[in-house]
């Protein structure tokens, strides 16, 4: 290497490190004053922003599940509360006027009968043409007092809530209805 060549690189360093050296002092407690500056920031934005901030970017992993499953929780309910008005099976007045409507409601039930008096206790299914877990039967009964019972897949069901009253017969609830002759209400 030349004398020349030498001379240049030594005047290189040399300025680089008067660089630094001039550097370093503006470095100096350069993190304090960036996180200031973000505190200041921080505190000159308005309280209930920053919780709205911390509400809606939540930091850790559980707290984004928890948030995910109750936007989705949220969304399915919305969405059956919408398919409830906007899909309404035929009212039960309207029913109704066709007979007299017996009706239970039995979510995830695979079948559903009505034994009567009216019937000589043989067994009548119910219809859930909907799914929706109630399931009904339209009779044309003459005006009178008929005992009856649901049976739930094979299950004695005596108390209807829709009864007039029950009776206590060889151990078993029966329901009780009125229909048409001015005893207890009609259906």
């Amino acid at each position: 290497m030349r004398f020349e060549e030498w001379k240049e690189e030594e005047l290189i360093r040399q300025a680089i490190a008067d660089e630094i050296s001039a550097a370093e002092g503006r470095l100096e407690g350069l993190e304090e004053r960036v996180i200031r500056a973000i505190a200041a920031r921080d505190l000159e934005c308005p309280a209930w922003k920053r919780w709205l901030r911390s509400l809606l970017a939540p930091r850790t992993p559980a707290l984004r599940l928890s948030y995910a499953l109750a936007a989705l929780l949220i969304f399915v309910g919305v969405g059956v509360l919408i398919g409830r008005f906007a899909f309404t099976p035929e009212p039960l007045p309207a029913l109704a006027q066709e007979g007299t409507v017996f009706a239970l409601a039995a979510p995830g039930a695979q079948r559903v009968e009505l034994v009567g008096d009216f019937s000589a206790w043989k067994p009548i299914p119910l219809a859930d043409p909907d799914g929706d877990g109630v399931w009904t039967l339209v009779l044309k009964l003459p005006p009178g007092r008929y005992e009856y019972a649901f049976l739930v897949d094979g299950r004695w069901l005596g108390q209807d809530p829709n009864a007039d009253e029950y009776v206590r017969t060889m151990g078993d609830y029966t329901s009780v209805r009125y229909i048409g002759n001015g005893e207890g209400s009609s259906s």
